[in-house]
């Protein structure tokens, strides 16, 4: 990885225009922006990447899908980059994940509505310390219906929206860490550390139900992507302002 170039805020450089000028290929720490999808943010910057390296073939992708409703770092690889992107992928994550207690959601966020709502007052920072505490370690977690897994080639959202029942597979996951840092009911706001694939929403359903009520994600910053932090991610305006012709 070492031989990757990496733009960040603390060395904003301009590009050469030539990408062959980047063997290793170049990857852009992105500070995704609310309600764009990952697939947004790629098709956005291959469009200003081609106009740049003048090349209409120029490979783009990234590193770890991140849902529209959560910000915080996206890896963006182009050129030969793209090719590190499984690698980089793979490395531990950190979130910071706003939980609202006592209410349910079909698909673990705003995404939709509130389908059910459940007592929450008896929840204290003693139950809280003492679920999560459990949740630590290596464990099958059930993906939400509403995500991008693949069901016998079609995306699992697509099959629930148009109303087709929906079995979610187990996938193994790991917490390294989670701790509270701000308990205000009905909200839970936690850090956490997890391996790749892990989802977020599930962690709040599975939170919910853990404390004896319900629970849905209500806010979500990838803060960290491996040794990449959102302190250190670009905005959007800041990769538009590098790759301007």
């Amino acid at each position: 990885m070492d031989a990757l170039t990496v733009i960040q805020k603390s060395s904003l450089q301009k590009l050469s225009h030539n990408i062959d000028d980047y063997p290793d290929g170049v990857v852009i720490p992105l500070d995704k922006p609310l309600k764009w999808t990952s697939a947004d943010a790629v098709r956005k910057i291959k469009f200003l990447a081609q106009k740049y390296f003048r090349r209409r073939n120029i490979k783009v992708g990234h590193a770890g899908t991140l849902d529209p409703l959560a910000t915080g770092v996206l890896l963006i690889c182009l050129g030969k980059a793209t090719k590190k992107a499984e690698a980089l992928q793979a490395q531990q994550k950190e979130y910071i994940a706003e939980i609202t207690l006592g209410a349910t959601t079909p698909s673990y966020d705003l995404e939709k509505e509130i389908d059910a709502v459940y007592p929450y007052e008896h929840i204290t920072l003693d139950d809280v310390n003492r679920v999560l505490s459990g949740m630590v370690g290596e464990q099958d977690q059930i993906p939400p219906v509403f995500s991008a897994k693949l069901i016998d080639g079609t995306r699992a959202y697509e099959k629930a929206r148009a109303g087709e029942e929906v079995v979610m597979k187990p996938a193994r996951i790991t917490i390294y860490a989670i701790e509270v840092i701000d308990f205000s009911l009905p909200k839970l706001v936690v850090r956490v550390k997890c391996s790749k694939g892990t989802y977020i929403r599930s962690l709040a359903r599975d939170i919910g139900e853990a404390l004896d009520s319900g629970g849905h994600l209500t806010g979500l910053i990838r803060s960290a992507s491996g040794s990449f932090t959102v302190s250190q991610a670009l905005s959007m305006e800041q990769v538009t302002e590098i790759l301007k012709d």
